[in-house]
């Protein structure tokens, strides 16, 4: 993962797209973009997660938008691209004989300076002055840099917006036809669509040459077949030291920085850097595989929508599962069931503003968006909203053809009786190594297990959201006992009142019975994926020892895993060392089609092989091999999607949260075993 990626950018034509893992990922907590090694932006929503795309050329080539700075298409380079280090910040490097030049993407992040606060009646009394981090102005700028660094080179840049997920027409004009040596005027061109105005700001920069050779910039228009909107394209041709920047905004009247200027995009860029360089610092992850923890956490920050502190499953929508398939889902929000698993990595690797704010998003959440009988949705916006009704799209053609591409997320409103586990989980974790849990938030627990005791024996739709009839999924179940167990020992722990704690306690032990005896198939001699299944594995079972449900060396839990491990074919669901959620060969979901192997899942066996290496050193060594060979499926920037293909490549939307907290956790878990083995 170390050494930055080299391809030859000729993979697009043939099928008119990228693969799913040549793209990087830049952003500003607010929105992303996807950059592909061959320096298209394919995929952007503006100005926030969650609202419509701007740029989705990659699901749908002809119609989608794109923003390309790369060299003329008959000219032979080779592309390295990489982040800068300890930074969000992506480079991409074209080279060949003639000359190389770097492109630099990134969405600013501010500085801090320290305010000293203003005295109250509560201060008043001593001569202490506090202070306290104000941020800078957060510029909401995507930053595109070109910068010739030796010879000279051709570049082509074509803009081509396609607003509200290609639906809405726009209007461009070319507000600065040409820019001449010294113009001190940046804004260039405008997009306007009916609710989103843009502006494209050009500055160049000659280095030491003299003006009278300093590189041009000539915008014209031009019109795609099937776009409602013109774009604007150029040729420009740079020498070593010349360098042009492309800074996409907001249009507005009166901006803070009216001009763009080369001392403006470095300023930004270093207080960018620097911002990166010290956030990921303050991780207390030392192991041995800390370069890729390092990527996985600044991903994970990625994925936060800084003004609330929800953290999205992934930035994209309806990247498909299988090609061809309809398999294609919007992940642009937050699920409870990640509450747990995200806790535990921001507090034990040290993000304690991190978990903090999560906390307070799922907090008001769990207090406030209950059902009148005490049910909690499985998922929300970004602002913790819950309608997100599921829209197709049908005049975007999908990745490769996989139709259909969807917004929304009809799973919103799915019976998923886990989420109470992770849940609670995760306010036991966060009161165990974060802040105690507050009189309000007990009292929101109580009331949510209260309301779970009443329905621990009915059906859900499980981990997987499956679209077809509920059943008793061995996972839910699971999830349930913790549930319980976590209001428990919460209650033990800090002494906290608990009229109902018989109830709880007589609940968590009927349900680990009815696991026991249900859940598990005397056949097999493991457990299986629900009550109804009869003979299905589950690589979700997974997950028992991780939560304590389980002793990991268990014989019952240890042949379960045993038989994961085996290929499809004998009745496993473990192939080249990557981990299938389940057949869905033998297994009705509702959805159809075929899927890869699951990234969480092959992380899962990881962590569970680990934990039963403690007690036989075998599984350990087996676990680090899953686990490094889990690795090498990772892009060349260490990123990882949903799902990786039954060829290789990455499949689902990218990159997944899921996949790396799951990643976080193994490699924590690993160097503690291995570590206590030494």
């Amino acid at each position: 993962m170390g050494a930055p990626a080299g391809i030859q950018t000729n993979r697009r034509n043939v099928t008119g797209y990228l693969p799913i893992e040549n793209y990087g990922l830049i952003g500003n907590m607010r929105t992303c973009a996807l950059v592909g090694i061959d320096g298209s932006i394919d995929f952007m929503c503006w100005p926030d997660f969650d609202s419509p795309s701007v740029f989705c050329r990659l699901l749908d080539k002809d119609k989608g938008g794109y923003f390309s700075i790369c060299p003329p298409a008959e000219k032979a380079f080779t592309t390295k691209q990489q982040y800068l280090p300890s930074s969000n910040i992506l480079q991409t490097r074209y080279i060949h004989e003639e000359g190389v030049v770097d492109l630099v993407d990134f969405f600013p992040r501010p500085r801090s300076t320290h305010v000293v606060t203003k005295a109250t009646k509560a201060t008043k009394q001593s001569s202490f002055r506090e202070a306290i981090a104000v941020q800078d102005e957060l510029k909401k700028w995507l930053v595109r840099r070109v910068e010739c660094i030796r010879g000279q080179v051709d570049l082509d840049v074509e803009i081509f917006p396609a607003f509200d997920y290609a639906r809405g027409a726009h209007k461009t004009d070319i507000v600065l036809p040409e820019h001449p040596p010294g113009c001190p005027d940046s804004k260039t061109v405008t997009f306007s669509s009916e609710d989103i105005k843009l502006q494209l700001d050009v500055t160049i920069d000659h280095g030491e040459a003299d003006y009278e050779s300093c590189p041009t910039v000539t915008f014209r228009k031009e019109k795609k077949p099937g776009m409602l909107g013109e774009g604007v394209v150029c040729h420009i041709h740079l020498q070593e030291g010349q360098a042009i920047s492309f800074v996409l905004r907001d249009d507005i009247p009166n901006h803070i920085t009216r001009d763009v200027t080369t001392e403006v995009v470095d300023r930004q860029q270093h207080d960018t850097q620097s911002y990166w360089f010290n956030w990921i610092s303050r991780s207390k992850y030392k192991g041995r595989w800390r370069e890729v923890v390092s990527r996985s956490l600044l991903i994970l920050k990625l994925l936060t929508y800084e003004p609330t502190g929800a953290i999205i499953a992934a930035p994209t929508f309806s990247i498909p599962e299988e090609i061809g398939g309809g398999r294609n889902w919007d992940y642009r929000f937050c699920w409870v069931r990640d509450s747990s698993f995200t806790i535990y990595i921001l507090l034990r690797m040290g993000f304690t503003e991190e978990a903090d704010a999560y906390m307070d998003f799922i907090s008001e959440r769990f207090r406030k968006s209950r059902s009148p009988e005490g049910a909690l949705p499985i998922m929300f916006t970004i602002r913790g909203e819950t309608e997100i009704p599921e829209i197709e799209l049908d005049h975007l053609s999908g990745y490769r053809g996989s139709a259909p591409v969807r917004i929304g997320n009809g799973a919103a409103f799915h019976l998923q009786f886990d989420i109470y586990g992770e849940l609670l989980d995760g306010i036991y974790l966060y009161n165990k190594y974060g802040k105690p849990v507050t009189w309000e938030q007990w009292v929101a627990v109580r009331e949510i297990l209260d309301y779970v005791l009443t329905i621990w024996k009915d059906p859900d739709m499980s981990i997987w959201e499956v679209r077809s009839r509920k059943q008793n999924y061995t996972y839910s179940k699971i999830m349930l006992w913790v549930a319980f167990d976590r209001g428990l020992r919460l209650a033990e722990k800090r002494c906290l009142p608990c009229p109902n704690r018989a109830n709880w306690l007589a609940t968590r032990d009927e349900i680990y019975e009815d696991i026991m005896t249900r859940g598990y198939s005397h056949n097999l001699r493991c457990f299986i994926q629900s009550y109804e299944s009869g003979d299905l594995l589950d690589s979700s079972i997974l997950i028992a020892p991780l939560v304590f449900f389980i002793s990991p060396n268990d014989p019952r839990f240890l042949r379960t895993m045993d038989r994961i491990l085996m290929s499809p074919d004998q009745g496993g669901l473990t192939s080249t060392g990557l981990v299938y959620r389940y057949n869905t060969e033998h297994s009705e979901d509702g959805v159809g089609g075929r899927e890869g192997a699951f990234s969480m899942c092959t992380f899962w066996l990881t962590e569970a092989l680990t934990r039963a290496g403690v007690y036989d050193s075998k599984y350990l060594v087996r676990a680090v091999n899953i686990f490094e060979n889990m690795l090498s499926f990772s892009n060349h920037l260490g990123m990882f999607s949903e799902e990786i293909s039954r060829s290789g490549e990455q499949l689902g939307n990218t990159p997944q949260a899921f996949s790396h907290l799951a990643l976080i956790s193994a490699a924590f878990n690993l160097d503690r075993a291995t570590d206590f083995k030494r």
